[in-house]
């Protein structure tokens, strides 16, 4: 029972689009209709407002850590069921018809929130191929596959399952930049594409 509600508590974290309410409060209308139609903080960036953006990753971010750090508070076993929770919410909020993010800035804030040396791998691996080369999605994927494995490595296994499946997950809604990606079409980041 205890994994149910993990789960539930991280989809209802998970599932806040503060993408969209921080485009709206700041009277840039829904950022759906511009872009990749995605509530990403990349996709916020193409509003050309950098702050909006970064805010949009933090809190994007917090909020996969504090899915996460109340199922370590009140159901310990389940963080991992929490942490799936919080990326699908993400990825399919009900309040949105099931139309979110890709929930890469959500899985570092899980990352974190399992075990900071996955937090920080992750981070890395982000960070690393973003200044490398300026494609938000190639890094992203990069870090969810990095995810898993990182997990491996720091000794947290029980964790690779979630994560594993999480990076599937990942790598499943980024299919259509994989295609650019393969077309050489993608965008890099700053770009109003």
């Amino acid at each position: 029972m205890d994994n149910i509600w993990a789960a539930l508590a991280g989809y209802v974290l998970g599932s806040i689009p503060f993408g969209l309410i921080l485009t709206r409060m700041a009277g840039m209308g829904d950022v759906r209709n511009i872009g990749s139609g995605n509530i990403g903080a990349t996709n916020v960036l193409r509003t050309g407002n950098k702050g909006l953006a970064a805010a949009t990753l933090l809190l994007d971010m917090f909020k996969g850590y504090l899915a996460v750090f109340l199922a370590w508070q009140f159901f310990p076993e389940a963080a991992g069921f929490a942490a799936v929770g919080a990326i699908i919410g993400h990825c399919f909020p009900l309040w949105l018809k099931f139309k979110g993010g890709k929930g890469v800035a959500t899985l570092a804030g899980v990352c974190f929130g399992l075990a900071w040396p996955i937090g920080a791998f992750y981070a890395l691996a982000w960070l690393g191929m973003l200044a490398i080369w300026r494609i938000s999605s190639l890094a992203g994927m990069t870090a969810a596959v990095a995810a898993p494995v990182a997990a491996y490595l720091t000794g947290r296994g029980e964790f690779v399952p979630f994560l594993a499946a999480i990076a599937i997950l990942i790598l499943w809604l980024h299919r259509a930049n994989i295609g650019r990606l393969k077309a050489g079409t993608e965008p890099k980041v700053g770009s109003k594409k």
